[in-house]
């Protein structure tokens, strides 16, 4: 591919599915389509030319899509997303972030009054830390709640680099909210972010076999049925939230971080939406 358009062989290998191509030159296409007009109509000719049944099916969706697009483009200028910011977030994951807070800020008050669990020897906050970044996660990657999912799966680059954006823009509401429970509660900062980070990759590393939404599930299950209710039930902190447990903790998410960078191709296909 030249500095400036692609090549007429990786265009029409393209458009014929980029088998014939190598796995950097899939990436680079994918890339460059993003911003050159000019490639995006020579691959749009290739298609109608190469692959006619394609081109049909792509004819479809924008009929279909046509109406909403023409009321987007009538709504006020101050009501629609800014476009850097839809390349991080979806609506579907503007409530789910707000609970998140909320859950936060609720926790935060149970820490203060001393009501956690009675005693108020066991921090709210710290109890919670893990599994919430894990609904936020969740919600931004979940077929259920995205009704452009198949769209967003078969988009360029819509893989791994797209749930790592959308993990890190939970993470970047999530974290500064326990930051400050944390530090108003006096709980230590890696007692609540290595579990939070270690969740978020096993939610990720999961999600690549069994789909994200489900992994969520599951891993918020096994923490409150292994963690959360013999903590209450017992009025003691477990040891995975005691300073002892920060090792596994961090071998946890070094696990997770590994599996996800193995199995990166998963996040490409609609089974992880599950």
């Amino acid at each position: 591919m030249s500095a400036e358009h692609a090549s007429t062989r990786i265009i029409e290998g393209y458009a014929r599915g980029g088998t014939d191509l190598a796995a950097d030159e899939v990436w680079a296409v994918e890339a460059h389509l993003e911003t050159c007009r000019v490639c995006r109509d020579r691959l749009s000719a290739a298609v109608a030319a190469g692959v006619p049944a394609v081109a049909s099916l792509v004819d479809t969706v924008w009929s279909g899509l046509e109406p909403r697009l023409a009321v987007t483009a009538t709504m006020p200028r101050g009501r629609r997303r800014p476009a850097r910011l839809s390349r991080w977030l979806t609506p579907a994951m503007v409530p789910w972030l707000a609970t998140v807070v909320g859950v936060t800020l609720l926790a935060l008050l149970l820490d203060l009054a001393g009501t956690g669990t009675g005693t108020g020897e066991v921090s709210v906050v710290l109890l919670l830390a893990p599994v919430l970044p894990v609904l936020g996660v969740a919600a931004s990657w979940s077929r259920g709640l995205d009704p452009a999912y198949e769209l967003t799966a078969s988009a360029p680059r819509a893989g791994l680099h797209l749930v790592l954006r959308r993990t890190a823009s939970v993470l970047a509401v999530v974290v500064p909210a326990l930051l400050v429970g944390g530090w108003v509660t006096g709980v230590m900062v890696a007692q609540w972010l290595l579990p939070c980070l270690a969740f978020t990759a096993a939610t990720l590393a999961l999600g690549g076999l069994v789909g994200v939404t489900r992994a969520a599930v599951a891993l918020a299950a096994v923490w409150a049925a292994v963690v959360v209710a013999p903590t209450l039930a017992t009025r003691r902190t477990a040891f995975a939230l005691q300073t002892g447990g920060l090792p596994v903790w961090a071998l946890i998410l070094a696990l997770g971080i590994g599996v996800v960078i193995a199995r990166r191709g998963a996040y490409s296909v609609l089974g992880a939406h599950r």
